[in-house]
């Protein structure tokens, strides 16, 4: 006999799964919107894309999510409908950075401002704020290859569902199921080559929904704050380190470039399905460490978060040695 709590935990998952899965073929199909991703200078692709996709997602996760009934802050569901609404215009209209940029901090000032202010003061509140809006472009930075984004949210979301179904917190492991089985869909048109793109309209929002929920699961006793870090570590580490180098550089951080490792790592004749499955093995391996070390004595939690520190200043140290050699030869 089926129990109350595995069907919601079979059918909400499906129900994204399916949703986006035909919402994305339909996307594909017809070109009514006619939102193309066309190759430039920065492009690791050669063709036109249609860079629809995360609406496919999105309608997913929001009918799943419905269904569920799952109680979720309003700043929640308000965000990434203003997120999604702005980014869909950018998407069509290409608007100014600064109006990105503002809607992305009010989002995250009034989410962090709820879930935060009065219970940690406003200097967490505000450290949350700039994390938030960090996390909201990164997502949308390491949006370049292939397969990458899609795989990335599958297996981060799925290591946040895991954690927190490991303490028992299974309404909101079915929340974030129900974001990674959409990205499964997704996946499906996307590894290479790519069908459809996630666009704008998917990674903003998504990147929202990493951020939120990694503070959500902090806060109702779910998994400790660096795990979020941890599971994700991959796209930090790539976007961070090379936010700070072209920092150094003086270079106009906000216009797009082909400057990011798993970018080089595509241009330097790795491919794109090698580069997703490479992403795909780091992130596993990181999420599983990051959910196993929770239930770890802090030393160890140390020990680990050292070790991946140690191993991505490696692999990166590594592979600008390569790169100037290759370049300059």
């Amino acid at each position: 006999m089926i129990s109350s709590l595995s069907l919601p935990l079979i059918t909400t998952p499906l129900l994204a799964f399916v949703v986006t899965i035909s919402m994305v073929w339909w996307l594909i199909k017809d070109n009514t919107l006619k939102i193309f991703d066309y190759p430039n200078s920065r492009s690791l692709h050669t063709t036109p894309v249609t860079r629809t996709g995360g609406l496919g997602m999105l309608s997913g996760i929001s009918i799943s999510w419905i269904l569920l009934s799952a109680p979720l802050p309003l700043s929640i569901w308000i965000g990434v409908s203003i997120l999604l609404a702005v980014s869909f215009a950018d998407d069509i209209l290409t608007l100014s950075v600064w109006w990105r940029l503002l809607t992305h901090g009010a989002v995250a000032i009034w989410f962090a401002a709820g879930l935060l202010a009065d219970a940690h003061g406003w200097l967490i509140t505000a450290i949350a704020t700039v994390v938030i809006v960090w996390v909201i472009n990164l997502y949308n930075f390491m949006d370049g290859s292939d397969g990458l984004v899609g795989g990335m949210t599958l297996i981060g979301f799925g290591c946040y569902g895991l954690a927190a179904w490991l303490v028992g917190n299974e309404t909101f492991a079915l929340l974030n199921f129900c974001i990674s089985a959409a990205a499964g869909a997704f996946l499906l048109f996307n590894f290479h080559p790519a069908r459809i793109f996630m666009g704008d309209v998917g990674t903003i929002p998504l990147g929202f929904l990493v951020a939120a929920f990694g503070l959500l699961g902090w806060i109702n006793g779910s998994w400790l704050l660096w795990l979020p870090l941890m599971v994700f570590s991959p796209f930090v580490a790539d976007a961070s380190v090379t936010l700070v180098k072209r920092c150094l550089r003086r270079e106009k951080i906000w216009q797009g470039h082909r400057e990011h490792y798993y970018q080089r790592l595509v241009q330097s004749g790795f491919g794109h399905r090698k580069t997703a499955l490479l992403g795909y093995v780091l992130m596993l391996a990181a999420g599983a460490s990051a959910v196993w070390a929770v239930g770890q004595d802090v030393i160890i939690q140390l020990g680990i978060g050292t070790a991946w520190c140690g191993a991505y200043l490696t692999m990166m140290l590594v592979f600008d040695f390569y790169w100037r050699r290759r370049n300059s030869g």
